[in-house]
């Protein structure tokens, strides 16, 4: 009678003990095949986040040496000098291979002639908008100034990505539209002055009066007013135009206040900003980076990551401990068998093969409740992990933000108080979306590794388990 026989006889005789067998390998094989399939999830929502998450890198003046430079001048002149961006070399970066995508950006202000901009009335408490006192005797003032925000494509301006504003009429600003006056208005300032897609407006700014052609019209979802030049406006007074048409605007052509590069690779953006500031003369300019969206979506994947991982070794360290236990217990239950057949002369290798077959048999069997309900247990387990993940992640976005706004001083603390909000919550409204649609899928490399986990557990359980056997001889096995 051969091993393989022996052990199928006893798999089938002891039920009981083949059953307990069956659970615990079951429970071990449930938890372990969860485990990879949460983390197999968390990679690939991972992946996802990089191409979606839209980290960019901003070239633009050095801002910190421009203010040191102001404050060395012995003339005590307040003015301060930022340099414009030369578009050829913008252009020349963003051949990078890093880079996805660019968006060149020039801002200026205008008057509104042949339409009237919404007024913004502020403060009745006697308060400008940056907190000093006003001038004047009168408690509050309207600001009709029309912001001119020149993009390379609206579709690739982050207004638009994060969602705060959204077209609902005609269509965005695209490179198509570079050296035209095509314009995109917002929807609250075209419907007071009876503006339709096709319409054409007048504006006058730096002393010149165009005519623009309304192209589009775009809703503004934020409530906050944008400042320019000190003064307020209405998100509703801002107007999208190509970018190097309103540098002409400007009088600055071929130059631009800042370019914004998205990156292919988040993780690659310490890279690009290493390999470009060769090209950039770092005392006038600066390249920044933005991945908050990034790191908010990436923290609590990769703690779902890191829990799964945790999940997968302390589910096998305990199994094989346990499996352990139970061969051991199972081979001095045996010892009388094991030695009776090691008198008749059958090998110690076989014995153990033996014993190694019945829980292989026993494998066999839980592998297939595992991966039969594998994935409802895996859902199950995801769930209190996103929920954990999104609800810690949203305690953290909430402190920081809090800091930044107590913290931040009259001017800066007031700024973040008005633009970060949309953001913040766009940025955690993206991270609650990706993490709440983590998808398990049960694949065949999934199915494999876990059958793998199940036999390397088995074997060192078996292998610890019968160490006593394979150490003494079948007399004192026998009078042990």
């Amino acid at each position: 009678m051969n091993f393989i026989k022996r052990a199928w006889l006893n798999v089938i005789r002891k039920r009981g003990r083949t059953l307990l067998l069956i659970l615990i390998t079951s429970a071990i094989l449930l938890f372990v095949l969860s485990g990879l399939m949460i983390q197999s999830a968390a990679e690939k929502a991972v992946q996802n986040a990089k191409e979606s998450a839209g980290t960019t890198v901003t070239l633009s003046a050095n801002r910190e040496n421009a203010f040191r430079q102001m404050r060395k001048q012995k003339q005590g002149r307040t003015e301060l000098n930022l340099a414009s961006v030369n578009l050829k070399k913008a252009k020349k970066i963003a051949s990078s291979k890093y880079v996805k995508s660019y968006n060149v950006l020039s801002s200026t202000t205008a008057t509104a002639k042949s339409f009237k901009a919404i007024k913004t009335t502020t403060g009745s408490s006697g308060s400008s908008p940056q907190g000093g006192p006003m001038n004047g005797n009168s408690n509050s003032s309207s600001k009709t100034s029309l912001s001119l925000s020149g993009v390379t494509a609206t579709s690739v301006t982050s207004a638009f990505t994060d969602g705060d504003n959204k077209i609902v009429s005609g269509r965005g600003i695209t490179t198509s539209d570079q050296g035209t006056n095509h314009v995109v208005i917002e929807k609250e300032l075209a419907k007071e002055n009876n503006i339709s897609v096709g319409d054409q407006i007048k504006i006058k700014s730096n002393s010149k009066t165009v005519t623009l052609k309304v192209v589009g019209i775009y809703r503004a979802s934020s409530s906050s007013t944008s400042t320019s030049q000190m003064q307020q406006s209405d998100p509703s007074n801002t107007l999208y135009l190509a970018s190097n048409y309103v540098s002409e605007l400007k009088g600055s052509s071929n130059q631009a206040d800042s370019v914004v590069y998205t990156m292919k690779n988040p993780a690659k953006a310490a890279a690009f900003i290493k390999q470009e500031k060769t090209l950039i003369n770092t005392s006038k300019f600066s390249l920044t980076t933005n991945d908050a969206l990034y790191q908010t979506m990436l923290t609590p994947l990769n703690n779902i990551k890191s829990f799964a991982q945790k999940i997968v070794w302390l589910v096998g360290l305990a199994g094989t401990i346990i499996l352990t236990l139970i061969v051991i217990l199972m081979v001095r239950e045996r010892r009388y068998e094991s030695g009776i057949l090691l008198a008749l002369g059958e090998r110690k290798g076989k014995i153990v093969l033996q014993f190694l077959v019945e829980l292989l048999m026993v494998l066999v069997v839980s592998s297939v409740i595992a991966v039969g309900g594998g994935k409802y247990a895996g859902n199950l387990l995801s769930k209190q992990l996103v929920q954990q993940a999104t609800t810690q992640t949203v305690s953290s976005n909430t402190k920081r933000l809090n800091n930044s706004q107590l913290g931040g001083g009259n001017n800066s603390g007031m700024s973040q108080g008005m633009n970060n909000p949309g953001q913040s919550g766009g940025a955690t409204s993206q991270n609650q979306q990706q993490t709440t649609n983590l998808k398990l899928s049960l694949s065949i490399k999934t199915i494999v590794e876990v059958i793998g986990f199940g036999l390397l557990i088995i074997t060192i359980s078996i292998l610890l388990g019968t160490i006593n056997l394979l150490r003494l001889p079948p007399k004192k096995i026998l009078t042990h």
